[in-house]
């Protein structure tokens, strides 16, 4: 224990110090006097060997006699931050919602409004004059009947009729009488009412009939029948009918959320929730965004945004909303727990084609993003295209072409685009794009798919001249050694933009002879062109190792999956661990979700689009658009100028004679499968393995046109399908024999 003479000491020997070193430092006691009782609350708990090594610091005594060495400044101490910066790393909300700042969105929006308004008012227009004006009419006996009625209760006060008795029953003869007197005093003031009334209206029925002019009679009988017409309506029976059905969707509240969440089997929400804990935190007030409700969530410790996603359909199911209205996503501007969790009123699967936001342009800069869909949430979502490549995965039938048009149709937009489309499927999905086309082929033949092998080919020549020509550049001109908008127009460098669309591609990587080639020359592009101006567009439904080489699918920067088979075939399109980290095409509904897909590498997260839609009539407007556009500025070439390509886009064989040869005059009509059979037997080395769609595209261009052809099956059985006429077909090769003749 300490005796009060060590402080006294210790005292004395600083004033001490202090007075025999004048230019010495002030020293604060108190901080001194906490030292040495801190330091001998410690000495206890001290080992002889955890002492300070004073050998090496000269500055300590020698023994424990020597004075205590003190700190000539504060030892800085640790501690949370501040008011201002928690206010300063709040984060803010919105003044203006985001789709008022966007001028698309707002523009979208208010064309919703006036459609909605101008909706509604024709709707009732043109009921006017033939329903709710006969309604009225019919209805005008009794509103006079009621009227009556009405007035007739009020001037006696039935109303208090129902009182009175109940008072009487009782036997309450006090408040009886006082009600009766009360009511007589009623009846003799509505009454007086009432009779001046009636006089009233009688002498402006007389003035009415007889007295005024045939307009004001009309007038007045109009108002009176109508208001009668009113106020005869049946309460269960409007007059007017509903122009919008607004579709009722429950409020998400937190209570749903949570109930919802602990449902899921996640056992750090389940557990928390079990013991009376939130087990989620609700970081803002739910709110409405776009046409749903959004919940911003802070999840248990150790739980991220991916395990939530990978139960999505049991969140649905806990929330009761139908699986294409829930998404749960992470934000990208928070830790892994951060869940928003957006819940839409309807079916993203429900809400029909989204319209393209260029389907009407003149022209598109491909400098900028492309517009590609619609998030859930309504939002527009778009693609860079210069210095990327895109990648899209699929299963058939889920809308793996209808995204490669919309991509393609906004590369044509741009004049100074050259555009090389590759359509390895053979029914003519981009035939409307030809004459945009510096290279065209459509066909799942040998010379097709030779064709895009030497496009490939072509394009890795093309990037090697591009590397040389930018090194040769001047660093004011390129300074980042890429291609520019400014380079772009320079014609004379023949450095545009230059787009290669491969449909279909696991048909030519495939391939025994054309695909391992191609495979490689692909890869050198994606890996070097992206700088150079030179951009891949690929599309597989088979996205395996075989068909899809792991140098492609590990290299493109944008990809975008639809409905896909398994995990493999996920992590193949969307890159590796996108399935374990909740990223799961194989979540979309077949057939139901075609057109929805995960968009990824053109956001900070991927996100889930639902694309637009070009039928083949709106790309044929669009190309004829791209093509006057192109001829106005001098960059048609190839294909589009009826060049003759180096290599033939397709067999050489005479295929109306042929199809002439198989079907003979005695048959008038016939179905396009059968030709396509009959064909494989007169020539299988060219026309093996076609089906009736390749029919329909093989004879589109030469002018035959399929129609629905009536016939009867092997067995029997009397059915439509689409065929051809020998007319048409006869027709055509005199058609095309005369032309010949002549020239």
């Amino acid at each position: 224990m300490k005796h009060p003479d060590d402080d006294n000491e210790l005292f004395n020997r600083l004033e001490a110090e202090m007075t025999s070193d004048p230019a010495g430092d002030v020293v604060d006691l108190d901080k001194a006097r906490s030292a040495r009782t801190e330091s001998a609350d410690r000495a206890p708990d001290a080992s002889p060997d955890s002492g300070p090594d004073r050998s090496a610091d000269p500055s300590l005594g020698e023994s424990d006699d020597s004075a205590p060495t003190l700190v000539d400044r504060a030892v800085p101490t640790q501690s949370g931050p501040g008011l201002i910066d928690r206010i300063r790393d709040s984060k803010r909300l919105d003044v203006l919602p985001a789709w008022v700042k966007s001028g698309p969105e707002f523009a979208d929006a208010m064309r919703w409004l006036a459609g909605h308004v101008w909706h509604t008012i024709a709707f009732h227009a043109v009921r006017v004059p033939f329903l709710y004006v006969p309604k009225l009419i019919w209805r005008s006996p009794r509103g006079l009947a009621n009227s009556l009625t009405r007035v007739a209760r009020w001037a006696v006060d039935a109303e208090g009729e129902p009182l009175r008795q109940a008072e009487a029953r009782r036997e309450n003869s006090e408040l009886y009488l006082k009600l009766s007197r009360q009511r007589d005093r009623r009846v003799r003031l509505r009454m007086l009412l009432t009779i001046l009334g009636a006089l009233f209206a009688l002498g402006m029925g007389l003035f009415l009939v007889y007295g005024a002019e045939t307009r004001t009679q009309v007038i007045a009988a109009t108002v009176t029948v109508l208001t009668l017409g009113w106020l005869g309506a049946p309460a269960d029976a409007p007059l007017a009918t509903r122009a919008v059905i607004k579709t009722e969707v429950q409020k998400l509240t937190s209570d749903i959320v949570v109930k919802a969440m602990a449902s899921i089997g996640i056992g750090q929400i389940a557990s928390a929730v079990a013991k009376g804990q939130d087990g989620i935190k609700f970081v803002a007030p739910i709110t409405r965004e776009g046409p749903g409700w959004r919940a911003d969530i802070d999840l248990p410790l150790g739980v991220t945004v991916a395990d939530v996603a990978d139960r999505r359909a049991r969140l649905a199911s806990g929330l009761r909303r139908p699986l294409g209205c829930v998404w749960p996503d992470a934000d990208p501007s928070e830790h892994e727990g951060r869940l928003i969790l957006w819940v839409g009123d309807r079916d993203l699967s429900k809400t029909g084609m989204v319209k393209w936001q260029l389907a009407n342009a003149r022209r598109h800069d491909i400098f900028k993003r492309n517009p590609f869909g619609i998030d859930p949430r309504g939002r527009a979502q778009s693609v860079p295209m210069i210095q990327h490549n895109i990648l899209i995965g699929s299963l058939p039938g889920q809308g793996k072409t209808a995204s490669v048009r919309v991509l393609a149709c906004g590369a044509a937009l741009d004049p100074s685009v050259e555009l090389w489309l590759h359509e390895n499927k053979g029914t003519g999905d981009l035939d409307s794009l030809e004459c945009v086309s510096h290279r065209f082929v459509s066909g799942i033949d040998d010379d097709s798919i030779k064709y895009a092998a030497d496009s490939l080919k072509l394009l890795r020549a093309e990037v090697m001249r591009r590397a040389a020509a930018i090194k040769k550049l001047p660093r004011d001109l390129c300074p980042d050694k890429r291609i520019t908008r400014q380079i772009a127009d320079k014609r004379s460098l023949k450095l545009w933009p230059l787009v290669g669309v491969f449909d279909e591609c696991q048909n030519l990587f495939a391939h025994p002879k054309y695909g391992k080639q191609a495979g490689e020359d692909a890869e050198f592009i994606i890996k070097l062109g992206r700088a150079l101006g030179v951009i891949l567009i690929l599309a597989t439904q088979r996205p395996d190792k075989d068909s899809l080489p792991t140098g492609i699918s590990g290299n493109v920067s944008i990809r975008f999956a639809l409905k896909v088979a398994g995990q493999v075939e996920n992590d193949m399109i969307l890159g590796t661990s996108a399935y374990k980290n909740g990223v799961r095409a194989t979540s979309f509904r077949p057939e139901i979700d075609a057109g929805n897909g995960y968009l990824a590498g053109a956001t900070a997260l991927p996100v889930v689009v639902r694309t637009a839609y070009l039928d083949d009539n709106a790309t044929h407007a669009i190309a004829q658009r791209a093509h006057a556009l192109r001829k106005a500025e001098g960059t048609l070439s190839g294909i589009a100028l009826g060049e003759q390509s180096e290599t033939p886009a397709g067999p050489s064989y005479d295929l109306l004679a042929d199809v002439a040869a198989i079907v003979p005059p005695s048959e008038e009509r016939v179905w396009n499968e059968r030709i396509a059979a009959r064909l494989a037997e007169l020539r299988p080395e060219v026309y093996g393995g076609w089906k009736g769609e390749n029919v329909t595209s093989a004879l589109k261009p030469h002018g035959i046109k399929t129609r629905d052809v009536a016939g009867t099956t092997d067995d029997g059985t009397r059915t439509t399908r689409r065929g051809i006429t020998r007319a048409d077909l006869t027709k055509m090769i005199a058609e095309r024999d005369e032309k010949r003749g002549a020239a």
